[in-house]
């Protein structure tokens, strides 16, 4: 039997979000469904998370001692990372003195950075990648450069969304990505890694759930990048029984060697029948939103029922869905949308905004959801959604 308290009561079961946005959102939303007591943490106050969970924290995310005194404080049934900037080794500390981390602390340490969960898929697991190096100065960059050829990716370490990551075709190009990737990294300078650039047919996520009953898939999905921040997705996305199988097989060698329960957004590159090992990341993926009207059960439902030890059973896929971004350019502290109510009179469209209490440059505030009788038609409807909406400042 799995056991669930209530809030606000001494039998709660509690949850603590490492990362509030607009992912930490729905997999709260998702335990609250199930009674769980929900607490999240993030860098600043109003997160889209923290508006829904029953009580929050504002903290540095890679500050040791403050990432220690908040779990310490509430003692929380589940610690559920939700980014990867977080001070993991603190993690790894706090697991082996009886918290619980999802998936495993080791795996969050792991792929906080590209180094990490490339050498293991790559030198450990031995899995098909793109040829890869990395370099920690500008004279080890420039031999990385040489070394892998044009063209190229430069990526640093640790990121999110694309931040950082350019494809470069010369020595010019390779200059200005190379301060763009030590400008948009997570921790300021820092290490990078150069990659191959694999000339595949489309790349996918294959979400992959672990939990009580073994390791269930999600249908592929496809997705559209523009400067390595996702802008669309779609499920299913079609594929040989080859490769769809060889993605099967990679995505869980390495989810079985991070271990754990919970969901894995597995990123590959398909090329034919070949396919490529690219990423992971041990939480809910941003393409895989598609999923929230895609599937009966989403990414953020899979999740949370992994992470209380309860059964995912089937996982029933409703056919060609796609999600389109909502994109804000520009600087607000008072957000406000205007909402076209025309493209919502569309059979089997939904709209989803974050809630986000800021605009600084660029940024995602919010989804269109749609499906369709095929994936381009369920493109189209979502992109004529997300376009429907106005970002006031």
């Amino acid at each position: 039997m799995v056991r669930i308290g209530t809030p606000f009561t001494s039998s709660e079961t509690k949850l603590l979000l490492l990362g509030a946005g607009e992912l930490g959102k729905e997999v709260a939303l998702e335990a609250m469904r199930l009674g769980v007591t929900v607490v999240a943490v993030d860098r600043y106050a109003h997160a889209p998370a923290m508006q829904v969970a029953h009580r929050s924290h504002v903290i540095t995310m890679t500050d040791a001692q403050a990432l220690r005194r908040v779990i310490e404080e509430e003692r929380p049934d589940f610690i559920v990372p939700e980014i990867e900037a977080i001070a993991t080794g603190t993690l790894v500390e706090l697991e082996g003195q009886g918290f619980t981390v999802i998936p495993t602390a080791r795996a969050a340490h792991l792929t906080m950075n590209r180094e990490g969960i490339r050498r293991l898929a790559a030198e450990q697991l031995g899995l098909k990648t793109s040829p890869y190096a990395f370099a920690e100065t500008r004279e080890e960059y420039w031999e990385a450069i040489d070394r892998i050829g044009f063209p190229c990716v430069v990526k640093p370490i640790m990121s999110s969304s694309g931040k950082g990551q350019s494809t470069v075709g010369d020595r010019e190009s390779a200059e200005r990505a190379y301060r763009y990737a030590n400008e948009k990294g997570r921790t300021g300078a820092g290490k990078l890694i150069v990659e191959g650039f694999v000339e595949f047919d489309y790349e996918i996520t294959l979400l992959t759930v672990r939990h009580a009953q073994g390791t269930s898939f999600c249908a592929p999905i496809g997705h559209r990048q523009v400067f390595g921040d996702y802008h669309e997705s779609w499920q299913p996305q079609p594929m040989s029984e080859a490769a769809y199988r060889e993605a099967e097989r990679i995505a869980k060698a390495v989810t079985d060697e991070l271990g754990g329960r919970g969901i894995f957004g597995v990123e590959l590159f398909v090329k034919g029948d070949e396919v490529y090992f690219s990423e992971v990341s041990p939480r809910p993926h941003d393409t895989g939103m598609v999923t929230m009207i895609s599937q009966d059960l989403s990414q953020f439902a899979l999740h949370v029922r992994a992470i209380l030890g309860l059964p995912v059973g089937n996982i029933r896929q409703h056919g060609a869905s796609a999600s389109y971004v909502v994109l804000g350019e520009g600087h607000s502290d008072a957000l406000s949308y205007e909402v076209d109510p025309d493209v919502l009179t569309e059979p089997d469209t939904s709209l989803r905004l974050f809630g986000k209490p800021q605009l600084r440059g660029y940024r995602r505030l919010g989804v269109a959801l749609a499906r369709g009788e095929s994936i381009d038609e369920a493109r189209e409807k979502a992109g004529r959604v997300a376009r429907g909406v106005k970002v006031i400042e």
